[in-house]
């Protein structure tokens, strides 16, 4: 079929179709308006250039788009973004280290405090008497220790004194003993030399008594001179004056052997007694050593008392609250007045170094390096960038730290793209005029470039 007979035959169609509907009048419409032949050629050509600029924009529109889309991949390679991110910084608890009432409370709420600065003092009086009870304690450990170490020391002293003593004693009684054991033997001698003197002086004694009674005899005859019996007496009567003082001489010699026995015997009864006496001394030695126990224990009592010094001193220095670190008072729940209990906390302390955190999935993790630059916008100031980088990595997702950890072995595993925590420390130069601001619990987005 040729167009011309398609267009006869559209024509004789669309004629059938209006014959139809002047005959059924409920379905009549209204003939369409046709536009194109009201418009004016200038309008015609407005229309065109409309019509050529909507194409143009389009075409742009669509190379920009491109444009942007290849950046964006481009871009997306190097980068990692999150916007589960937070900051937070260190947060130091202050509690009360002793029972007691508070005295003064020197900071408030949100103040700016330094490291070391004073913030509470509680009421020191009944620590103040524990510290002078512990001096007074030590102050008589020291002068108990100071008595045992002079009763050691004298003790010492005449244990040393009584063993050189004894020492110098038996030393001179044996010497004394040997030379009187000698005087023994000499003065035993001497008696048996005595002895046998008067033995001699008694025979003599004898022969001239003997001669003597035969001369009176013979001069009573008169058989011989007056002068030899003179002579004869004269003989008899030194004999007898010899034996007497022979006699004398063992008698002599018999006392002198007893006044050295008895010498002896005191000598060594001397001996036997420095024996004691170092017997004495050698338990004066054991008295010393016992002395020195109890200095031993006096010292350790010493120590004892040093240490609850010590500790007094401790817990009177816990009356003064301080601030650990610098940065601004936060959870203050302490006034004057107040009874504190130990570990009661009274505020804390947020350090001024804050910090953020960001949970990346576990995908995005791949090229993440320590030391990475960072680009942080916090909600809080949506206009500024802060810069920082990539300080650590944590060693576990949140669900592993989480109170209760997932099982997967239950048999309801259901794999899940997990969350780890990065740590970004912010440059200092990035924050600067906003330190006072950033405060933990902040939201944040965070941009790490890893290319």
């Amino acid at each position: 079929m040729t167009t011309q007979e398609n267009a006869q035959h559209e024509t004789s169609s669309a004629e059938n179709i209006h014959d139809v509907d002047r005959q059924n009048p409920q379905t009549q419409q209204p003939e369409p308006h046709n536009k194109d032949k009201e418009l004016s050629p200038e309008e015609q050509r407005k229309t065109e250039k409309r019509k050529r600029a909507l194409l143009v924009f389009g075409v742009v529109a669509l190379v920009a788009l491109v444009v942007w889309g290849t950046y964006h991949l481009i871009w997306a390679a190097g980068h990692q973004e999150t916007d589960d991110a937070y900051v937070t910084g260190h947060l130091h608890p202050i509690s009360a280290r002793v029972a007691g009432t508070v005295d003064r409370v020197l900071v408030d709420d949100n103040q700016h405090v330094q490291q070391g600065q004073l913030i509470v003092t509680l009421d020191p009086k009944d620590l103040e008497a524990r510290v002078d009870q512990a001096k007074a304690a030590l102050d008589a450990a020291y002068k108990q220790a100071e008595t045992a170490q002079a009763a050691v020391s004298n003790s010492a002293q005449n244990a040393t004194a009584e063993n050189l003593h004894a020492r110098g004693t038996i030393g001179e009684a044996k010497a004394s003993i040997a030379a009187q054991k000698a005087a023994v033997i000499e003065a035993q001698a001497n008696i048996a030399s005595a002895q046998a003197k008067l033995d001699q002086a008694t025979a003599n004694l004898h022969k001239d008594e003997t001669d003597l009674h035969r001369y009176e005899d013979l001069a009573a005859k008169e058989q011989v001179s007056r002068q030899s019996l003179d002579h004869a007496r004269t003989t008899y009567e030194v004999s007898a004056a010899t034996q007497a003082a022979a006699k004398q001489a063992v008698e002599e010699a018999q006392a002198k052997l007893l006044r050295t026995k008895s010498e002896v015997a005191r000598t060594e009864a001397m001996l036997t007694s420095s024996f004691a006496v170092m017997e004495q001394a050698k338990a004066a030695g054991l008295e010393t050593d016992v002395r020195s126990g109890e200095y031993g224990k006096a010292k350790a009592a010493v120590d004892q008392a040093k240490a609850a010094l010590e500790e007094a001193q401790l817990q009177l220095s816990y009356t003064k609250l301080v601030a650990p670190v610098s940065g601004k008072i936060g959870r203050k729940s302490v006034e004057a007045g107040q009874r504190l209990q130990i570990g009661q906390p009274v505020m804390a302390v947020i350090e001024d170094t804050p910090w953020v955190v960001a949970n990346f999935k576990e995908t995005q993790l791949n090229k993440m390096r320590p030391n990475q630059e960072v680009e942080v916008t916090i909600d809080t100031f949506p206009k500024h960038l802060f810069k920082g980088h990539v300080d650590s990595v944590a060693p576990g997702s949140g669900n592993e730290f989480a109170l209760l950890p997932p099982d997967n072995a239950t048999g309801n595993f259901t794999k899940i793209v997990q969350r780890i925590p990065v740590k970004i420390v912010l440059d200092k130069d990035s924050m600067n005029g906003y330190q006072d601001f950033i405060v933990p619990g902040m939201s944040a987005t965070v941009t790490v470039t890893t290319k």
